[in-house]
Order: C-alpha cells, then structure tokens, then sequence
C-alpha cells in the first residue's frame, strides 16, 4: 500500500494564503477525491503534494517518510505523476510523440482510448480540450505510476468517456487523487475517500457515500 499525506500544510501566494493547515490522507491503491470549488484550495493540496509550490508551514510524507524538502523531479522519479488542469501536454509535438515520451510502446494508451488512433499524427496543440485530457491521462496508463495526481480528469469530455477514465484510473495500482468540483457521477457507487475543501480548510473528510448523508 502505498500512502500519501498531508500535516498541518500552509501555502501562501504572496500575501494571500491558499490552505490554512490543512491535514489529509491519501491510501492506494485507490481514488482520493479533493472536493471543493475554484478557491477552495483543492489545486493548491494537489500541488503541495507533487511539490510544485514552496510550503510556508507543514509537512508532506510519502509511506511515512517526510518528502517536504524533495524536489518536484525527484518525486516524479520515484514515480510520482502530476497531471494539471492545462497545460497538459506537448502542444508542438504530435500525439504519437507525447506517447512516445512516456514509452516506446503506446498500445495499452490506444487500448484504453481507441479514439486516440486516427489523432496520432495531429500536433496535440490542435486537439479539443477533452481530447488533450484523453492524451494527458494515456500518458499516465503508460507511465505506471506509484503515486497519481490529476485536476479534474474529465474536463471536456462527454459523460461515457468521462465514465470510461474513472474506471481506468480506479483499476491502476497506484495511490490516485484527483481534484473536482463536484464528485463525478461515477464515483458516487465506489468506495472512495473524500476530502471537501472550503477557503483553504478541510471541512469533511470520509467515505463518498456519507456526503449525501450530512
């Protein structure tokens, strides 16, 4: 099992600070939910955790290990994987080059998303917001990450693809937290954590079926 976590983190943009705190688990294999709406500091956690903003307080540990002071490049070498809300993807490279970065071997990327097939010689610059989204999480599949972070995973996507990428994210054997606004619909029947954020504290933390019961 593999274990990522948050203790009593703080970050701050300049004057204002994002999470005031905040403390959170995160066990896999399995999806974490960070829930909340724009400000609610949902990106922020993920970006702590993949160590792409500086903390000004707090910690964060990985199996129980204090990964606080490792670099963004060294947590991606020990495999873990940010997937953010743009930017995504190499907008002057072609699909199958983006694939390519990732491994040598993109079939289980097109096994998983056939309708990545006939874009493989489009510059992933050219693609609809759903179809990089699609490009961004084949990469992940290829990529056999320890540790998945992704905002908003179905941005752009129609609700059978959307339903299709929880699946596959749910079936990795990874430790995977996703951020959104609202929990996706087809999570609502899994068992997974969900932490709600609201103005950079965490207000409920439990089992998705308990949120409906508040």
């Amino acid at each position: 099992m593999t274990l990522l976590s948050l203790h009593h983190v703080r970050v701050r943009y300049g004057p204002l600070e994002a999470l005031h705190g905040v403390s959170l688990t995160a066990p896999g294999p399995g999806v974490t939910v960070l829930l909340g709406r724009n400000g609610s500091g949902r990106t922020t956690a993920l970006r702590a955790m993949a160590g792409t903003v500086p903390l000004s307080g707090g910690s964060v540990a990985w199996d129980g290990a204090d990964i606080t002071r490792v670099p963004a490049y060294e947590r991606a070498r020990r495999g873990l994987c940010l997937v953010p809300e743009r930017r995504a993807v190499f907008a002057s490279l072609t699909v199958r080059e983006n694939l390519a970065l990732t491994a040598r071997d993109h079939r289980p990327a097109l096994d998983a998303y056939p309708q990545l097939e006939p874009l493989l010689g489009r510059r992933a610059g050219t693609l609809s917001g759903g179809e990089q989204r699609i490009l961004a999480l084949s990469r992940v599949l290829l990529a056999r990450a320890r540790i998945v972070l992704v905002d908003e995973p179905a941005q752009g996507m129609s609700p059978s693809v959307a339903a299709r990428t929880y699946e596959l994210l749910g079936a990795l054997d990874a430790c995977v937290v996703v951020a959104e606004q609202r929990l996706p619909p087809a999570l609502h029947r899994r068992t997974v954590l969900v932490h709600e954020l609201r103005r950079g504290t965490v207000v409920f933390s439990g089992e998705a079926g308990e949120l409906g019961r508040r």
